[in-house]
């Protein structure tokens, strides 16, 4: 899927990744380490610290997307597949943790055959 679907006015809209993911909008808050007020607040959505953590999650559900089919068998990967060297911690975690790049890392490892 297309990052553009995402975003409301050039900004990621949570409400529109819930419909795509067939989830809530807090639901989406939680998955990315953020708080309801991020995701209801106009001023709040439009945060850096929102914007980020909510491109960083796409960013990873889209990386994987062709090798699971589809942004829910994705969505579903990134919420409770433990990663090999992370101590058991899913993607979810590293991200809502600030560790989005070690996951882009991880995944770029897996895809040219070296595993972590």
């Amino acid at each position: 899927m297309g990052v553009a679907q995402y975003a409301d006015d050039g900004v990621f809209a949570p409400r529109r990744i819930a419909e795509a993911l067939r989830t809530t909008s807090e639901e989406i808050a939680r998955t990315a380490g953020l708080g309801k007020d991020a995701i209801q607040r106009k001023d709040r959505i439009r945060s850096d610290k929102t914007q980020r953590r909510l491109r960083e999650m796409i960013e990873i559900i889209n990386k994987v997307e062709p090798r699971f089919g589809s942004a829910l068998m994705a969505y579903a990967w990134y919420r409770s597949e433990p990663l090999s060297g992370f101590s058991g911690q899913t993607a979810m975690q590293l991200v809502r943790g600030g560790r989005a790049d070690d996951v882009l890392d991880y995944i770029d490892a897996v895809d040219a055959g070296v595993h972590a």
